[in-house]
């Protein structure tokens, strides 16, 4: 056994402070206003958080059903000029994975908003203690008392039961930035679609793009469990969307799988939202069965070349080989498969370019 000393005593950016004391805090609960959450499914409404009901999840599959209550995608919104803002998060369910920062996994973050401008910066993260049971607190101070804007992104494989927002009993508390007034993105897909392995949440490719083109959005990324089932496609097509991005690919067993439900989760969408853009992705971890995965790649184009040849123009292809591409190559994965940030921020680069190019056709 080691006599050496703790990182933490060594650094002290290490350290987690796990309790706090400030004698003025008040706690919220994000469920009830002026705060604007996003991302959930009845949040004001139900027990825990989660992102679809649970009688559809528990159609669809056992990880569905399992994985309905990771937080992915969450994010709550609000105004104070408090000087500190603090986190009271009750976690039935914290998740350690070896290959995955806990910042990411079971953190939250914080970002700073301007509406003026609408940019959001990241500020700092809510770090978890690796040894958190049940949940933990956190707080994040200030050098100044002034009126800022904040966006906090939940975790993305934990389970969140509720969040409350600590902040000085003086301070003022009001609504946060907004969205443009445009229905979600719906995003669908595997692991990497739910946030696996981002080292913060606020890194997941749909948060990146969310902050870069000021829009809501939906993150029913499932891990090891997006496969098309006609359960989870039926729910898709219930929800209200400006835009749907299917990121399935990884998940579906094998390319005969892919054939049959590919083609057919296109033409049951497009049926229930005849105008919205309508982007498809191969799996962008391309050279791990790199003849295999050529073989999933050309269901893919089929169905967008069908898309094409029956008169839809709001329709996009980004093939998955073309992105973890250049010089940083090596370094876009944690394990062969889930993106680093680095690969995140190539994914989001993708996806945005054809979410923009979507919402502008009319102008040309």
């Amino acid at each position: 056994m080691s006599n050496n000393p703790s990182i933490e005593k060594i650094d002290q950016n290490m350290a987690i402070r796990a309790t706090i004391s400030e004698p003025d805090i008040c706690f919220y609960d994000v469920r009830k206003p002026p705060f604007d959450v996003y991302g959930f499914y009845n949040y004001q409404t139900e027990t825990k958080f989660k992102r679809m009901p649970d009688a559809v999840a528990e159609r669809v599959n056992e990880g569905v059903k399992m994985l309905n209550y990771a937080t992915a995608g969450g994010r709550v919104r609000f105004s104070t000029d408090s000087q500190y803002v603090a986190i009271r998060a009750i976690m039935p369910h914290i998740e350690h994975m070896s290959h995955f920062a806990m910042t990411g996994s079971s953190s939250f973050d914080l970002f700073i908003d301007d509406p003026e401008s609408g940019i959001s910066r990241f500020h700092r993260p809510f770090r978890i203690d690796r040894d958190a049971k049940g949940g933990y607190e956190s707080i994040i101070k200030f050098s100044k008392k002034r009126l800022r804007y904040f966006t906090i992104n939940f975790p993305t494989y934990s389970y969140v039961k509720d969040l409350f927002i600590g902040l000085q009993d003086t301070a003022s508390l009001g609504e946060g930035m907004k969205y443009r007034d445009l229905a979600p993105v719906v995003y669908y897909g595997s692991s990497i679609t739910q946030g696996a392995c981002a080292s913060r949440p606020g890194n997941i490719y749909q948060n990146i793009i969310s902050r870069n083109m000021n829009l809501d959005y939906i993150n029913l990324g499932f891990s090891g469990s997006g496969r098309a089932e006609d359960a989870m496609v039926d729910y898709l097509c219930s929800l209200e969307m400006s835009a749907f991005v299917c990121d399935y690919d990884h998940n579906a067993p094998d390319v005969a799988h892919l054939e049959a439900t590919h083609r057919k989760m296109y033409e049951k969408i497009r049926a229930a939202h005849p105008e919205i853009p309508y982007i498809m992705i191969s799996r962008v971890d391309f050279d791990c069965e790199y003849e295999m995965n050529i073989k999933r790649r050309d269901v893919i184009i089929d169905t967008y070349r069908y898309a094409r040849a029956n008169k839809d123009k709001n329709v996009y292809y980004i093939d998955g080989a073309s992105v973890f591409r250049g010089p940083y190559q090596d370094l876009c994965t944690t394990d062969g498969c889930h993106p680093t940030d680095i690969g995140f921020a190539l994914m989001a680069d993708a996806i945005e370019c054809e979410l923009k190019r979507a919402f502008t056709q009319k102008l040309f």
